[in-house]
C-alpha cells in the first residue's frame, strides 16, 4: 500500500484521531506513541490496515510495528497531519514515564541501566561459548579437548576467553556508566565508581569464602572500624546502590558549587563520600542482600527443580507482556557472578522459540490471508533469532489460543532443562543460536528442549486451528486493546 496523507490519516484515526496522540517519534521498523488514551484505539482498523503489521504497548509506549524504510514516510507524513513535533526517543521516553505507577517506574528504570549494556554481555555470552567449544572435553574427541589435541589454538582459546571475561570482571563498571547516566550523574564517574568495587588492591569476590575459611582477610582500619578489603566482582546490587547516591551526591553539589570550582569539588567529594560508604556500608549490606537472594533462587531450583521449570518457562511470555522481564536481567546478572552461570536465561532463549513455532502454526493455518502470512513467517523468523515481540504482539496473542499453546510448550522445555541443571555462563543469543551460548555439556539436554519448543507449540496451535476451524480463528482476532492494558497495568 502507498504512503500517501490518506492511509497515514487512517492510522491516526484508528489511534483516537490527532488529539488523543500526545507525543510521537520512531525507531527502524515502529512508530512510537505517547497517547492520551490508550482505550480510544480502534484495534481492529488498525489491524485492517495494510500498512500496520502489528502493535503493542509497553513502558508506557503505544508501538506500531509498520516496517524498516516505510516507517520513516509514515512518521513524517504523520507529524505534517498532526502537527506534533517531533522528539527524541529519550525525550518520549520522559513523557511515556508520567503515565506510569511506581511499580512500572521501578521496571523501566532496570530496564533503563540494564538494556544499554545488554550487546556487552551478549557479546561476551557468545565468545564465552565459543571458548568453552573450544576448551570443554568431550565435544571433539573423547576426554580432550579440540585445544588439548591441537595446542597451537591454546593461546587462541586463552585470548577468547580473556575477551569474553571482560565483560563481567568489570561488570560493575558497565552497571556504573549505564545506572549514573541513568539518574542524571556523569557517566564517566559511574564507570570510576563500579572500577573501584574492583580494584585489584581488593580481595576477588570470588575468592571470598575460601579466604573466609582460612580466616586470612585484609582490613583497613578507620579509626578503629575495620572494613574488609573485599572487592565485588559480578555483584549488581553494591553498585546499583551506589550509583543511586553518586548522582543524588553530584547533582547536589553542581547546584551549590560555583562553576569555577566545580572541578575542584564536585568529583573529589562526590566519589570520596560514595567510594567511603561503599566500602563501609553499601557494599556489605547490599552483597548480603544479594547472596539471600541468589540463595533463595537457587535452593528453589535445587530443592523443586520441576515447579521452578514449569513456573519460570511458563511465565516468561507472560512477563514480557507486563514488560516485568527486565527485571531478571539482574538476577541472571547475580547468578552468573555468584556461581558461575544461570539457569534461567536458557528457559528464555526456549520461550523465544516457542512464541516463533506458533506463529509458523498461523502461517499454515491463514493460507488465505495474505497479509497475517507474511506477518507470521517474519516474526516467526525474528523469534528464532530471540526478538519476540513482533510475533508475540502482532500475531499470538491476536489470536490467543498460540500464545497459549507457546507457554504450554515453554513450561514443559522449562521443566526439562531444570531438571538436568542447564546452564549458561553468560547471557547470550536467543532462539536457535542458543546452544553457542549454553555450556557445552548441557548441549544434549537444551537441544532436546529445543525440539520440544519447536514440536510441541507447532502442533498444538495447528490442533486448536483445525479443531475449532477458520471462524473461530477469525472471531478470537478481535482481541481488544483493553485485554492488552490489563496485563501491562500491574
Amino acid at each position: 500500500m502507498k504512503v500517501d496523507k490518506h492511509s497515514v490519516s487512517q492510522i491516526i484515526d484508528a489511534l483516537g484521531g490527532k488529539k488523543n496522540i500526545s507525543a510521537a517519534t520512531h525507531c527502524i521498523t515502529r512508530l512510537r506513541l505517547v497517547l492520551k488514551d490508550e482505550n480510544k484505539v480502534n484495534q481492529e482498523s488498525l489491524n485492517n490496515h495494510n500498512l500496520v503489521k502489528g502493535f503493542f504497548l509497553t513502558n508506557g509506549q503505544f508501538q506500531v510495528v509498520i516496517g524498516q524504510g516505510t516507517v520513516d514516510k509514515v512518521y513524517k507524513e504523520m507529524i505534517s497531519i498532526t502537527g506534533i513535533g517531533e522528539l527524541s526517543k529519550e525525550e518520549l521516553k520522559n513523557e511515556a514515564a508520567k503515565s506510569l505507577n511506581p511499580i512500572q517506574r521501578a521496571i523501566k528504570t532496570l530496564s533503563d541501566i540494564f538494556i544499554p549494556i545488554l550487546p556487552a554481555i551478549v557479546t561476551a555470552g557468545l565468545l564465552m561459548g565459543i571458548s568453552n567449544t573450544l576448551t570443554g572435553s568431550g565435544i571433539f574427541y573423547d576426554d580432550k579437548s579440540f585445544v588439548d589435541v591441537h595446542t597451537k589454538w591454546k593461546d587462541l582459546a586463552s585470548i577468547i576467553n580473556l575477551i569474553a571475561n571482560t565483560a563481567f570482571v568489570f561488570l560493575p563498571g558497565l552497571i556504573g556508566w549505564s545506572a549514573v547516566n541513568r539518574f542524571g550523574g556523569s557517566p564517566l564517574l559511574g564507570i570510576i565508581l563500579g572500577l573501584m568495587l574492583v580494584h585489584p588492591d581488593l580481595l576477588n569476590a570470588w575468592s571470598y569464602g575460601e579466604a573466609l575459611a582460612k580466616g586470612k582477610i585484609d582490613t583497613w582500619n578507620l579509626f578503629g572500624f575495620h572494613v574488609e578489603k573485599v572487592g565485588y566482582q559480578g555483584q549488581v546490587l553494591p553498585i546499583l546502590v551506589a550509583s543511586i547516591l553518586l548522582s543524588r551526591i553530584e547533582i547536589f553539589l553542581r547546584k551549590r558549587v560555583p562553576d569555577g570550582f566545580q572541578i575542584l569539588v564536585v568529583a573529589p567529594v562526590a566519589l570520596l563520600i560514595t567510594g567511603l560508604l561503599a566500602f563501609t556500608v553499601i557494599g556489605p549490606i547490599t552483597f548480603s542482600i544479594g547472596n539471600v537472594i541468589t540463595g533463595t533462587i537457587v535452593w528453589l531450583f535445587n530443592t523443586a527443580p520441576i515447579i521452578g521449570g514449569l513456573v519460570y518457562g511458563g511465565l516468561y511470555a507472560p512477563l514480557v507482556i507486563t514488560g516485568m522481564q527486565h527485571t531478571f536481567l539482574a538476577v541472571d546478572f547475580q547468578l552468573i557472578g555468584s556461581t558461575g552461570g544461570t539457569f534461567l536465561w536458557p528457559m528464555v532463549a526456549l520461550s523465544n522459540i516457542a512464541q516463533g513455532s506458533v506463529a509458523f502454526a498461523i502461517m499454515i493455518l491463514m493460507k488465505n490471508d495474505k497479509k497475517i502470512r507474511g506477518l507470521a513467517f517474519t516474526s516467526g523468523i525474528s523469534a528464532w533469532l530471540g526478538i519476540t515481540e513482533p510475533a508475540m504482539f502482532g500475531v499470538n496473542l491476536r489470536y490467543r489460543f498460540p500464545f497459549i499453546a507457546a507457554i504450554i510448550g515453554s513450561a514443559i522445555s522449562g521443566v526439562v532443562v531444570s531438571v538436568s541443571g542447564v546452564k549458561a555462563p553468560s547471557i547470550g543469543i536467543g532462539g536457535l543460536p542458543a546452544p553457542l551460548s549454553i555450556f557445552p555439556e548441557n548441549w544434549g539436554i537444551f537441544i532436546l528442549g529445543m525440539l520440544i519448543v519447536i514440536v510441541v507449540p507447532f502442533v498444538l496451535t495447528l490442533l486448536f486451528g483445525k479443531i475449532q476451524g477458520r471462524n473461530m480463528i477469525k472471531k478470537s482476532e478481535n482481541i481488544t486493546t483493553k485485554h492488552i492494558l490489563k496485563a501491562k497495568k500491574i
